[in-house]
């Protein structure tokens, strides 16, 4: 194999820094977990399979920066919206020197040259490339190769590793170890892919939505999603982007899902016909592709990129789609392993120096299958981006409060620690405190739909922002109401929602209808990045991390969000929670009224008065 003559360079090379000193001590164990539910241990790991660790550094500074990202974002303080530098934010996070120190010389120890390291503009991650032998001897562990049945998903991993003594309080996790993850895309499997004749049209009357642009909506918009039926629902008809004030969305891309140009034309000319000849900027990362061959058409990758980018023509759009997917085939012999892209995505993009205002994602998995010091640290890597001034928007979820199965008859709620606990599910990165989690409605007027992913976290502890709006709908709570099934003191989600069924777009060249909370994360993304063209167009700056504004805006201003009061997000056997007034479980504060919400972010007062 081409890869062992290369791994024969890199020990060459590591022969140069043989002479450095070795430091001979007990190796003890730094991080160990059960594998989750219905991942099988399949046969040791091949030895010359090639694994990328990822080296977390500590960032003793964390609390700084986390002091001035909320200062930066709540509306109440005098710094609202002065965000940080590249540089200041990288300053902020970077590690001891001597963590770096001592981190390079146990990899050198181990006859990896400096050469063969890649490190993060600030240091905290370093990333080599070994083959499994030699990962097993640097963690003292044994990888292995294991399997999903469910998602027919191959995984190279190990349950425990283990690091030299001194080591420890350099060093906050490597992966890929313990991280069993499928990362899947947030799109309802009952809701997608409904083949629908072009031209459909509704001759019914109007329907009365007092919030509305002009108090009306159409009503085919009560069976089919429109770009039109969201800006009429939304109150955004009469605002037209100016697209010239340096204002950016973009939306992700992974696991091979090409966004399709020809069907975006397709869509612009269905839909939003002044966009007709436009497209979007394509940005690999991790040697990701955009194939453009009809028959690799991705529904997921077509519609973030048709109603995002739909919503806010003629704002200059991005789709980074990132290299990298599970299955690994152990039999196929495949020389690298490339199913961890997440992080390589946020790598490169705080690397970038103006990143786009508005990014939205809508793929995740069961917060229970990340271990807590990757899902802390991933967390900590949206807060960099929060602070320097973007807004990340994250799908809630398919499972209402149970896993990713969106049938809640299906669903297996049990806890992987080894008790199998019935036991509500969360889903992350939705929730992380420091990205804006965004649940599904339909119909209209709109209820929830009862797979919006809500509830709370097994994780994170619940940020001061959200302390009010959540206490209240707990109180709200029949005494005893689900106890035991989740931790009602910790961080809760979805932040707020939008229309996730039967939204129209291009697949393959043909139309067709699809939903999922897929759908209303490039929807609010969309409208945010309106608010965000707004401000830039007054010279005010863009609104970066939205919840401290959120949560403000809920409580004060409640009118500037459409409240969701009916529906519930069934799971676990249980309805699961039920939309209330005010802040809930399943839709968070409700769908945007952009009319308002405009009113507010570009008056450049504060809200009034501060909610203790």
């Amino acid at each position: 194999m081409m890869f062992l003559s290369s791994w024969s360079v890199v020990l060459a090379l590591g022969t140069l820094v043989s002479a450095l000193p070795k430091r001979e001590c007990a190796h003890t164990v730094k991080e160990s977990v059960r594998p989750p539910r219905g991942w099988s241990k399949v046969q040791p790991a091949p030895a010359d399979h090639v694994i990328e660790l990822r080296i977390g550094l500590p960032q003793p500074n964390f609390a700084t920066l986390e002091k001035h990202l909320y200062e930066v974002s709540d509306p109440f303080h005098e710094r609202y919206g002065a965000h940080l530098s590249k540089e200041e934010v990288d300053a902020l996070v970077a590690p001891h020197s001597e963590s770096v120190e001592l981190v390079t010389e146990w990899l050198t120890s181990h006859g990896l040259s400096e050469g063969s390291m890649s490190r993060s503009p600030a240091q905290d991650w370093v990333t080599v490339k070994v083959p499994v032998s030699l990962a097993e001897k640097m963690l003292d562990t044994e990888y292995h190769v294991w399997s999903h049945e469910a998602s027919n998903a191959s995984l190279v991993r190990t349950t425990s590793y283990s690091l030299p003594d001194y080591l420890h309080e350099h060093i906050d996790l490597i992966q890929p170890t313990t991280l069993f993850s499928t990362w899947r895309g947030m799109k309802s499997t009952i809701h997608s892919s409904k083949a629908v004749q072009p031209g459909t049209t509704n001759n019914a009357p109007p329907i009365k939505v007092p919030t509305a642009s002009g108090g009306e909506v159409d009503a085919s918009c009560n069976t089919t999603i429109t770009v039109s039926c969201l800006k009429q629902l939304y109150n955004a008809v009469d605002f037209t982007p100016s697209g010239k004030d340096g204002n950016q969305i973009a939306v992700t891309g992974y696991l091979e899902q090409f966004a399709s140009i020809a069907d975006l034309k397709l869509f612009y000319e269905d839909q939003v016909p002044a966009a007709v000849g436009t497209s979007f900027k394509v940005t690999s990362v991790n040697g990701g592709q955009n194939n453009q061959t009809e028959s690799e058409a991705g529904d997921e990758a077509n519609l973030d990129t048709q109603f995002a980018f739909g919503i806010t023509f003629p704002t200059p759009a991005t789709f980074f789609t990132t290299g990298g997917s599970p299955p690994f085939i152990p039999d196929i012999g495949t020389p690298t392993d490339t199913n961890e892209p997440y992080l390589q995505w946020l790598e490169f993009i705080l690397a970038q120096n103006d990143p786009p205002q508005t990014i939205s994602t809508s793929y995740g998995d069961d917060e229970q299958t990340v271990p807590v010091n990757y899902a802390t640290r991933v967390c900590n890597l949206f807060a960099q981006l929060g602070a320097r001034g973007v807004s990340l928007t994250f799908s809630s979820g398919d499972g209402g409060v149970g896993d990713g199965d969106p049938d809640p008859a299906t669903q297996e709620c049990f806890t992987n620690d080894g008790r199998n606990a019935t036991r509500f599910i969360a889903g992350f990165p939705a929730s992380c405190p420091f990205v804006t989690a965004v649940g599904g409605t339909t119909f209209v007027p709109e209820v929830a739909i009862f797979f919006s992913g809500g509830g709370f976290s097994n994780v994170f502890p619940r940020p001061s922002y959200q302390e009010k709006a959540v206490t209240d709908f707990l109180d709200k709570l029949a005494p005893g109401t689900y106890a035991g099934l989740f931790n009602p003191y910790v961080q809760a989600f979805p932040d707020v929602s939008a229309q996730s069924n039967d939204f129209r777009i291009f697949l393959e060249g043909e139309p067709v209808l699809i939903g999922g909370t897929s759908a209303s994360s490039p929807t609010f993304a969309g409208f945010v990045s309106l608010l965000n063209d707004a401000r830039l167009s007054k010279g005010l700056p863009p609104l970066g991390f939205l919840n401290p504004l959120i949560y403000a805006i809920g409580a004060e201003e409640p009118s500037a969000f459409n409240d969701i009061t009916v529906g519930n997000n069934p799971g676990c056997g249980t309805p699961g929670f039920n939309s209330s007034e005010g802040w809930d479980a399943v839709t968070g504060f409700g769908t945007p009224n952009f009319g308002k919400l405009k009113e507010i972010v570009t008056s450049g007062k504060t809200l009034g008065r501060r909610h203790s």
